[in-house]
């Protein structure tokens, strides 16, 4: 009994030696774009799925039909979630699809029938993953908006949605917002579309200096002559160079200036 017990103990210092020596040498790689093996995927979302479900046992669930707090959860989703979870309407975005492990289409799993795991989620996120906790900044009533609003998404069509959205009176959970990018329409080919408005805004923004500036639009009369007036001034002083007089001092301390 002694001897296996021994021949365990010795059993387990060399794996984990070799575990922390794998780890130290950087033979595990790290990338997102590099999968787990299948056993580690495994094992992981074991842990994850059931440290959720412990930590979200004895939450207590409210009334999610009431219409107030799905509106409300409607704008919040809009505004914090879309680019990894998306909506109706609204495929794959670069962020959902450069994350690993992948976020959960919410579109198609809502709440996945359990919205007090979902809510426990929402509110502290999960490691090593993107999902942030949200609770950081938002109040447990605006987390149960969001709760509410993904029981109904699986519902909804695309049109659906976004009347929805409109009148939530979006991003706003009582303090602690901050601006988030929309990743709505960044899917498909509108990528396209939104870089002609990038370019269009910055032509406007161009313009709007030019203006500010005096500087008349090109290739009008206006600004011909003011670039030839430019030139000309330019030409007149290459021809005339103007240079202040050089003066040094001697030994004997005595300033000499050089005329020009």
């Amino acid at each position: 009994m002694k001897k296996t017990i021994t021949t365990l103990l010795g059993a387990g210092a060399v794996g984990s030696a070799a575990v922390l020596g794998t780890a130290y040498f950087g033979l595990v790689n790290v990338g997102a774009d590099d999968p787990h093996f299948p056993a580690v995927h495994s094992f992981l979302a074991m842990a994850r799925d059931r440290s959720i479900e412990v930590r979200a046992r004895d939450i207590e669930v409210p009334d999610l039909k009431e219409a107030a707090l799905i509106k409300a959860g409607a704008g919040n989703y809009n505004a914090m979630c879309i680019g990894c979870h998306l909506a109706p309407g609204v495929g794959k975005t670069e962020l959902s699809q450069a994350l690993y492990p992948s976020p959960p289409d919410l579109t198609k799993v809502g709440v996945g029938g359990d919205p007090a795991a979902a809510f426990w989620t929402i509110k502290h996120g999960i490691k090593a993953t993107g999902m942030p906790a949200w609770g950081k900044s938002m109040g447990d009533e605006y987390i149960w908006g969001i709760v509410a609003f993904l029981d109904q998404l699986p519902q909804m069509n695309a049109e659906q949605y976004k009347a929805l959205v409109a009148t939530s009176g979006g991003h706003q959970h009582g303090g602690g917002e901050s601006d988030m990018h929309n990743h709505e329409g960044q899917h498909g080919g509108s990528g396209r579309a939104e870089h002609g408005d990038h370019d269009e805004a910055a032509d406007d923004d161009h313009a709007q200096a030019a203006h500010d500036h005096g500087a008349a639009p090109a290739g009008s009369a206006q600004a011909a002559d003011h670039h030839g007036d430019h030139n000309a001034a330019e030409a007149h002083s290459d021809a005339h160079p103007t240079s202040s007089p050089k003066t040094h001092v001697h030994k004997d301390g005595k300033e000499h200036t050089h005329a020009n």
